[in-house]
């Protein structure tokens, strides 16, 4: 299989019209466009029934203790765990493409809604925790929602598109689902996959 996500090169900057924030000179970070990248994939192999596309970032400190707070930085080796930030599942097997725009507009505070949408399934991303404590933000996260790393983070972070070829044409998932449920439920039912890694900073250099 061959993914492109049109703007994302294999280890390169992820331009910020993709992110949920920018850097802020004074504030450290803006609300950004959060529009979702426009997926393609082809040569699915015989046998594809659905698809999955799914975005991760493996680089989110597993201690949000000292998240983006004034006077602390967050080590480049503390550890890490994984925050998916898109889980669209489900998505017919006539389907080659995600447009731009098409699953995230903008930031929607409070979030979007999980469920049936025009090209499969959504669930819900793991800003449904992050925005948990914030009365204003708090709500379940549907769809796409960029990237948004610790702006005192000394690690660059990484964000991972993967599209999955499956061999039934539904996982079974609803309601509000997560990352680990989709990978989960995936395994034994993976054709095959392509991916392409881009990169996201808030820290000026790093």
């Amino acid at each position: 299989m061959h993914i492109t996500v049109k703007g994302i090169s294999e280890g390169q900057p992820i331009p910020g019209q993709f992110a949920f924030a920018v850097p802020h000179a004074e504030d450290h970070m803006a609300l950004s466009d959060n529009r979702n990248p426009q997926v393609t994939w082809e040569d699915a192999p015989e046998g594809t029934r659905s698809f999955a596309v799914v975005v991760v970032d493996p680089d989110v400190p597993s201690d949000a203790s000292n998240v983006n707070q004034e006077g602390k930085t967050l080590d480049e080796e503390m550890p890490r765990v994984d925050f998916y930030h898109w889980l669209l599942v489900d998505i017919p097997a006539e389907v080659g493409e995600i447009a731009e725009g098409e699953d995230s507009d903008g930031v929607t505070p409070r979030g979007k809604s999980t469920g049936q949408v025009k090209k499969g399934v959504r669930g819900a991303n793991d800003y449904t925790d992050f925005m948990a404590g914030d009365p204003d933000m708090k709500g379940v996260y549907g769809g796409y929602d960029g990237p948004c790393p610790p702006w005192n983070d000394e690690r660059l972070h990484h964000y991972t598109f993967t599209v999955y070829a499956l061999d039934v044409p539904t996982l079974g998932l609803d309601g509000d689902f997560r990352g680990p449920d989709v990978m989960k439920a995936m395994e034994g039912h993976i054709l095959d996959r392509a991916s392409v890694t881009g990169t996201y900073t808030l820290k000026a250099n790093v």
